[in-house]
């Protein structure tokens, strides 16, 4: 879906195939057919955006067969449907029935990370639609936060330095310019975007920025207004935001909260809470160890890092983190000019929910998928911008 900004420019807003991960080129081509197209004929649109999750094995496969690729890109024309935006974060296994910590693996620090996104990059300059010259790739936040010491900072600084002139290589080559985005994420060595500063700025290349997913943002208690202030004042690209809502809970110490987060305490995802003291922030790496005993303060709210759904917030007494996506929204791209011109939704968790909350068909879970991206762009139209056929 594209929209025209105020001033003129385009701003691209699409949903993430990660919601139903595929690790094989066969498996991207069927997501499009029985996902991907049924979404777009729900919004009664002539083209859909998506933002493609290629795992490593997808990715070679396309980078090793130019007529896979040029099939990949006429079937998305096919079926009505295009690509600005790929999320590079999981490499593979997104679909295991258990995830957790695997998602970080491998890091910066690791040469299979820099030859995936490399990868990544090579399929993307190739799918961009023809009128489109900037693409977008969303990556971990250089690593998990344990074991990483001075050594492999210095190997992920190299990395992404290198990842840097070769799309500066690859924009000479295809006339396309893509840029990579680190996503803070709880738990990760850049947890926040104040963390993102440091080793953003040290690179210095503006091939390299940040993705700002406003689930992480709420999670971790960032005002938005002042989380994008700071990034603009240093200079770092906004490469790319995923619109996204946390799990709330404002009396996490009541019992019936508990049971009613219990419910969200699920074996395939890490799901991070943090609730913000008088000391500052505090947390655990899952919601089910802060459910535990006193492993969590309680007198403040918690947030958890559970995807949930933009247009269906949870039932009494929890809530979703809605109001901060659309405080950031207002910052991106309510202003004179956008400071991203690409937008992501990013609700993965669908079949992570509560059991009665999950989708039971495919048709549901295209009914849902529509459902957000309609939030999400009348956030748009009320902030000004005008939907394009």
């Amino acid at each position: 879906m594209r929209f025209r900004h105020p001033d003129g420019s385009t701003v691209h807003l699409a949903y993430c195939t990660n919601v139903h991960p595929a690790e094989t080129l066969d498996g991207v081509l069927a997501q499009l057919r029985d996902h991907c197209e049924p979404v777009r004929r729900r919004l009664g649109r002539d083209r859909l955006g998506i933002g493609l999750w290629l795992a490593r094995d997808a990715a070679h496969a396309l980078v090793t067969d130019p007529s896979a690729l040029r099939g990949l890109r006429t079937e998305l024309e096919r079926r009505g449907l295009e690509v600005v935006t790929l999320n590079g974060f999981p490499y593979e296994g997104f679909g295991a029935e258990e995830v957790k910590y695997r998602v970080y693996q491998p890091d910066w620090a690791d040469p299979e990370r820099l030859a995936h996104t490399t990868d990544l990059a090579r399929v993307l300059a190739q799918l961009l639609p023809d009128d489109v010259t900037e693409g977008s790739i969303s990556t971990l936040p250089l690593a998990w936060r344990t074991a990483y010491d001075q050594e492999r900072a210095t190997a992920a600084h190299t990395a992404l330095t290198t990842l840097a002139e070769r799309l500066d290589a690859l924009n000479e080559l295809t006339g396309r310019s893509l840029r990579i985005g680190l996503e803070p994420e709880p738990g990760c060595t850049v947890e926040t975007t104040r963390d993102a500063l440091a080793p953003l700025t040290a690179i210095g290349h503006d091939r390299i920025g940040i993705c700002v997913d406003t689930c992480h943002l709420a999670t971790s208690f960032e005002d938005p207004h002042t989380a994008l202030d700071a990034l603009t004042q240093a200079r770092v690209p906004i490469v790319k935001s995923q619109l996204s809502a946390a799990l709330h809970a404002e009396h996490p110490h009541l019992p019936e909260v508990r049971a009613a987060l219990a419910a969200f305490d699920e074996p395939r995802f890490l799901h991070q809470t943090r609730t913000l003291t008088a000391a500052g922030l505090r947390g655990t790496d899952d919601l089910g160890q802060a459910l535990a005993g006193d492993a969590l303060p309680d007198a403040s709210p918690w947030r958890a890092h559970f995807h949930v759904p933009l247009h269906a917030a949870p039932a009494a007494p929890l809530t979703s983190t809605l109001p901060v996506l659309r405080a950031a929204l207002t910052r991106l791209v309510g202003g004179p000019h956008p400071l991203t011109h690409h937008l992501e939704v990013e609700t993965y968790t669908w079949q992570a929910l509560p059991p009665e909350l999950r989708p039971r068909a495919r048709a549901q879970l295209a009914d849902g998928i529509a459902a957000e991206l309609t939030l999400a762009r009348d956030l748009l139209t009320d902030l000004g911008l005008k939907e394009l056929p």
